[in-house]
Protein backbone atom coordinates (compact mmCIF):
# COMPACT_ATOMS: atom_id res chain seq x y z
CA UNK A 1 0.00 0.00 0.00
CA UNK A 2 1.37 3.63 -0.80
CA UNK A 3 0.60 6.76 1.53
CA UNK A 4 0.78 10.11 -0.50
CA UNK A 5 -0.27 13.33 0.52
CA UNK A 6 -3.18 15.05 -1.66
CA UNK A 7 -4.22 18.64 -1.65
CA UNK A 8 -7.64 19.43 -0.35
CA UNK A 9 -7.55 22.88 -1.39
CA UNK A 10 -5.90 25.68 -3.47
CA UNK A 11 -2.31 26.71 -2.08
CA UNK A 12 -2.71 29.59 -0.06
CA UNK A 13 -0.56 32.96 -0.63
CA UNK A 14 0.26 35.78 1.84
CA UNK A 15 1.05 38.82 1.21
CA UNK A 16 4.60 38.53 2.58
CA UNK A 17 5.69 35.71 0.62
CA UNK A 18 4.17 32.77 2.74
CA UNK A 19 1.91 29.69 1.76
CA UNK A 20 -0.03 27.25 3.79
CA UNK A 21 -1.85 24.22 2.13
CA UNK A 22 -4.23 21.65 4.06
CA UNK A 23 -3.60 17.86 2.55
CA UNK A 24 -5.62 14.06 2.80
CA UNK A 25 -3.82 12.02 3.85
CA UNK A 26 -4.29 8.38 1.29
CA UNK A 27 -3.92 4.73 1.13
CA UNK A 28 -4.04 3.90 -2.21
CA UNK A 29 -6.58 6.75 -3.30
CA UNK A 30 -8.21 6.05 0.38
CA UNK A 31 -8.35 8.95 2.45
CA UNK A 32 -7.23 8.16 6.26
CA UNK A 33 -6.39 11.63 7.44
CA UNK A 34 -5.16 15.03 6.98
CA UNK A 35 -2.32 17.07 7.58
CA UNK A 36 -2.08 21.38 6.92
CA UNK A 37 1.04 22.68 6.01
CA UNK A 38 2.45 26.52 5.84
CA UNK A 39 5.17 28.79 6.78
CA UNK A 40 6.12 29.90 9.93
CA UNK A 41 4.50 33.71 10.07
CA UNK A 42 6.97 34.41 12.83
CA UNK A 43 10.16 33.27 10.89
CA UNK A 44 9.76 33.66 7.39
CA UNK A 45 9.31 31.97 4.42
CA UNK A 46 11.96 29.76 4.85
CA UNK A 47 10.55 27.73 7.82
CA UNK A 48 7.63 25.55 7.85
CA UNK A 49 5.25 24.27 10.27
CA UNK A 50 3.19 20.72 10.21
CA UNK A 51 -0.07 21.18 12.05
CA UNK A 52 -3.10 19.16 12.54
CA UNK A 53 -1.53 16.18 11.89
CA UNK A 54 -4.19 13.36 12.36
CA UNK A 55 -4.90 9.78 11.26
CA UNK A 56 -8.73 8.42 11.02
CA UNK A 57 -8.51 5.38 14.27
CA UNK A 58 -8.81 2.27 12.08
CA UNK A 59 -5.64 3.31 10.40
CA UNK A 60 -3.07 4.50 13.26
CA UNK A 61 -0.57 2.39 14.23
CA UNK A 62 -0.21 1.75 10.77
CA UNK A 63 2.79 3.89 9.74
CA UNK A 64 0.56 6.14 8.34
CA UNK A 65 1.82 9.47 10.40
CA UNK A 66 5.57 8.31 9.83
CA UNK A 67 4.82 8.50 5.56
CA UNK A 68 2.51 11.31 6.21
CA UNK A 69 5.79 13.32 8.02
CA UNK A 70 8.23 12.07 5.52
CA UNK A 71 6.07 13.74 2.69
CA UNK A 72 5.01 16.66 4.40
CA UNK A 73 9.27 17.39 4.71
CA UNK A 74 9.48 17.01 1.14
CA UNK A 75 6.42 19.68 0.11
CA UNK A 76 8.22 21.63 2.32
CA UNK A 77 11.32 21.47 0.66
CA UNK A 78 9.92 22.19 -2.29
CA UNK A 79 8.51 25.07 -0.93
CA UNK A 80 12.14 26.63 0.08
CA UNK A 81 12.00 25.99 3.72
CA UNK A 82 15.06 25.24 5.66
CA UNK A 83 13.79 23.83 8.68
CA UNK A 84 10.45 22.43 9.96
CA UNK A 85 8.98 22.71 13.35
CA UNK A 86 5.82 20.56 15.30
CA UNK A 87 3.93 21.48 18.12
CA UNK A 88 2.74 18.12 20.15
CA UNK A 89 0.60 17.71 23.04
CA UNK A 90 2.42 16.88 25.89
CA UNK A 91 0.07 13.69 26.84
CA UNK A 92 0.48 12.22 23.14
CA UNK A 93 3.16 9.93 23.90
CA UNK A 94 3.28 7.83 20.41
CA UNK A 95 3.27 11.11 18.71
CA UNK A 96 6.27 12.57 20.39
CA UNK A 97 8.05 9.19 20.02
CA UNK A 98 7.59 9.55 16.36
CA UNK A 99 8.75 12.92 16.36
CA UNK A 100 11.93 11.91 18.08
CA UNK A 101 12.08 9.03 15.54
CA UNK A 102 11.94 11.44 12.99
CA UNK A 103 15.02 13.28 14.03
CA UNK A 104 12.86 16.15 15.45
CA UNK A 105 14.69 17.81 18.31
CA UNK A 106 12.45 19.71 21.22
CA UNK A 107 13.46 23.43 21.65
CA UNK A 108 10.64 24.45 23.88
CA UNK A 109 7.84 23.89 25.99
CA UNK A 110 4.31 25.76 26.22
CA UNK A 111 3.22 25.38 30.15
CA UNK A 112 -0.15 26.17 31.77
CA UNK A 113 -1.27 27.04 35.57
CA UNK A 114 -4.68 26.86 36.90
CA UNK A 115 -5.12 29.69 39.42
CA UNK A 116 -6.57 29.12 42.69
CA UNK A 117 -9.55 31.91 43.88
CA UNK A 118 -7.28 33.88 45.93
CA UNK A 119 -4.27 35.89 44.57
CA UNK A 120 -0.86 34.87 45.44
CA UNK A 121 0.26 37.29 48.43
CA UNK A 122 2.59 40.00 47.48
CA UNK A 123 6.19 38.99 47.68
CA UNK A 124 7.92 40.14 50.92
CA UNK A 125 10.54 42.12 51.52
CA UNK A 126 10.09 44.27 48.10
CA UNK A 127 8.86 46.75 46.11
CA UNK A 128 6.58 46.55 43.55
CA UNK A 129 5.50 48.74 41.26
CA UNK A 130 4.76 49.63 37.53
CA UNK A 131 7.32 49.93 35.58
CA UNK A 132 7.24 53.84 34.63
CA UNK A 133 7.38 55.13 30.79
CA UNK A 134 11.21 56.13 31.65
CA UNK A 135 11.86 52.63 32.51
CA UNK A 136 9.74 51.12 29.50
CA UNK A 137 12.25 53.45 27.05
CA UNK A 138 15.44 51.65 27.95
CA UNK A 139 13.68 47.83 28.42
CA UNK A 140 11.83 47.62 25.23
CA UNK A 141 14.44 47.38 22.81
CA UNK A 142 16.65 45.79 25.01
CA UNK A 143 14.11 43.59 25.65
CA UNK A 144 13.95 43.23 21.75
CA UNK A 145 17.45 42.39 21.31
CA UNK A 146 17.36 39.86 24.05
CA UNK A 147 14.38 38.16 22.49
CA UNK A 148 16.44 37.92 19.03
CA UNK A 149 19.48 36.61 20.87
CA UNK A 150 17.57 33.65 22.31
CA UNK A 151 16.60 32.12 19.34
CA UNK A 152 19.77 33.42 17.35
CA UNK A 153 21.87 30.96 20.04
CA UNK A 154 19.20 28.14 19.34
CA UNK A 155 20.47 28.41 15.41
CA UNK A 156 18.00 31.14 14.47
CA UNK A 157 19.70 33.25 11.53
CA UNK A 158 19.71 36.44 12.56
CA UNK A 159 17.71 38.04 10.04
CA UNK A 160 15.04 35.54 11.26
CA UNK A 161 15.62 36.63 15.11
CA UNK A 162 15.29 40.05 14.74
CA UNK A 163 12.18 40.21 12.14
CA UNK A 164 10.45 37.71 15.05
CA UNK A 165 11.20 40.24 17.65
CA UNK A 166 10.27 42.94 16.07
CA UNK A 167 6.93 41.68 14.52
CA UNK A 168 6.31 40.12 18.31
CA UNK A 169 6.83 43.20 19.97
CA UNK A 170 4.58 45.25 17.30
CA UNK A 171 1.95 43.22 17.79
CA UNK A 172 1.70 42.62 21.56
CA UNK A 173 2.53 46.17 22.38
CA UNK A 174 1.38 48.84 19.65
CA UNK A 175 0.45 51.55 22.58
CA UNK A 176 3.31 50.57 25.03
CA UNK A 177 2.59 50.53 28.55
CA UNK A 178 -0.87 51.85 27.81
CA UNK A 179 -1.86 48.99 25.47
CA UNK A 180 -4.77 47.24 26.53
CA UNK A 181 -4.92 44.57 28.82
CA UNK A 182 -0.83 44.27 29.49
CA UNK A 183 1.28 44.95 32.70
CA UNK A 184 4.77 45.49 32.92
CA UNK A 185 5.99 45.33 36.28
CA UNK A 186 9.14 45.27 38.39
CA UNK A 187 10.63 44.06 41.65
CA UNK A 188 12.95 46.06 43.07
CA UNK A 189 15.20 46.02 46.23
CA UNK A 190 16.86 48.81 48.37
CA UNK A 191 15.30 51.40 45.62
CA UNK A 192 17.01 49.38 43.12
CA UNK A 193 15.07 47.54 39.98
CA UNK A 194 15.59 44.07 40.44
CA UNK A 195 14.00 42.45 38.05
CA UNK A 196 10.19 42.24 35.76
CA UNK A 197 7.87 40.56 34.32
CA UNK A 198 5.44 41.37 31.75
CA UNK A 199 2.02 40.14 31.15
CA UNK A 200 -0.99 40.19 29.18
CA UNK A 201 -3.86 37.73 28.10
CA UNK A 202 -3.86 35.99 24.97
CA UNK A 203 -6.26 32.98 23.44
CA UNK A 204 -4.45 29.70 23.96
CA UNK A 205 -6.56 27.53 22.78
CA UNK A 206 -10.07 28.11 20.58
CA UNK A 207 -12.27 29.80 23.18
CA UNK A 208 -10.33 29.62 25.97
CA UNK A 209 -8.18 32.65 27.09
CA UNK A 210 -5.81 32.85 29.85
CA UNK A 211 -2.87 35.14 31.10
CA UNK A 212 0.22 35.33 29.72
CA UNK A 213 3.48 35.44 30.96
CA UNK A 214 5.65 37.04 27.79
CA UNK A 215 8.86 37.80 29.10
CA UNK A 216 10.13 37.77 32.92
CA UNK A 217 13.96 38.40 33.42
CA UNK A 218 16.19 39.08 37.26
CA UNK A 219 18.68 41.43 37.25
CA UNK A 220 22.41 38.54 36.91
CA UNK A 221 23.66 40.60 40.01
CA UNK A 222 20.46 39.76 41.87
CA UNK A 223 19.91 36.37 40.81
CA UNK A 224 19.84 33.34 43.40
CA UNK A 225 18.38 35.32 45.45
CA UNK A 226 14.40 34.32 45.17
CA UNK A 227 13.30 37.22 42.96
CA UNK A 228 12.50 35.01 40.08
CA UNK A 229 9.32 32.90 42.22
CA UNK A 230 8.84 36.50 43.59
CA UNK A 231 8.33 37.92 40.36
CA UNK A 232 6.56 34.22 38.89
CA UNK A 233 3.78 35.04 42.03
CA UNK A 234 3.42 38.75 41.07
CA UNK A 235 2.70 37.70 37.38
CA UNK A 236 -0.05 35.46 38.94
CA UNK A 237 -1.76 37.89 41.30
CA UNK A 238 -1.70 40.72 38.61
CA UNK A 239 -3.35 38.32 36.02
CA UNK A 240 -5.75 36.59 38.81
CA UNK A 241 -6.56 40.25 39.70
CA UNK A 242 -7.89 40.68 35.81
CA UNK A 243 -10.24 38.30 35.92
CA UNK A 244 -8.17 35.26 34.25
CA UNK A 245 -8.25 31.68 35.50
CA UNK A 246 -5.54 30.17 33.89
CA UNK A 247 -2.02 31.64 33.37
CA UNK A 248 0.54 30.05 30.56
CA UNK A 249 3.96 31.06 29.65
CA UNK A 250 6.73 29.82 26.95
CA UNK A 251 9.96 28.26 27.92
CA UNK A 252 12.76 26.87 26.24
CA UNK A 253 13.47 23.23 26.79
CA UNK A 254 16.97 23.99 27.70
CA UNK A 255 16.81 26.87 30.55
CA UNK A 256 16.33 24.50 33.10
CA UNK A 257 16.43 26.55 36.15
CA UNK A 258 13.40 28.76 34.69
CA UNK A 259 11.96 24.98 33.79
CA UNK A 260 12.41 23.70 37.57
CA UNK A 261 11.66 27.04 39.22
CA UNK A 262 7.94 26.84 36.78
CA UNK A 263 7.34 23.05 37.74
CA UNK A 264 8.03 23.89 41.32
CA UNK A 265 5.26 26.63 41.26
CA UNK A 266 2.95 24.40 40.07
CA UNK A 267 3.09 24.65 35.61
CA UNK A 268 2.28 21.85 33.73
CA UNK A 269 3.33 21.07 30.30
CA UNK A 270 0.80 20.79 27.25
CA UNK A 271 2.64 21.00 24.03
CA UNK A 272 6.50 20.38 23.17
CA UNK A 273 7.87 22.10 20.15
CA UNK A 274 10.17 20.29 18.35
CA UNK A 275 12.55 21.32 15.17
CA UNK A 276 14.81 19.31 12.23
CA UNK A 277 16.63 20.87 9.60
CA UNK A 278 15.65 20.07 5.91
CA UNK A 279 19.14 19.05 4.44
Amino acid sequence: MTTTLRPSEPLQHTADGGRSRTYDICVNSRRVGSVRLLTDPGFGATSGLIEDLRVDEPDRRRGRATVAVLAAEEVLRGWGCSDVKISVPAAAGAALALARALGYTERSRNMIKELPDAPPAPPAGAEVRPMTEEEYAVWEPAARDGFAREWMARGVSEEQARAKAEASHRELLPRGLATPGTAISVVAVGGRVAGHVWTGVRELDPGVTAGYVYDIEVDREQRGRGHGRALMLLAERTVREAGEALIGLHVFADNTPAVRLYESLGYRVTYVNSSKRLL
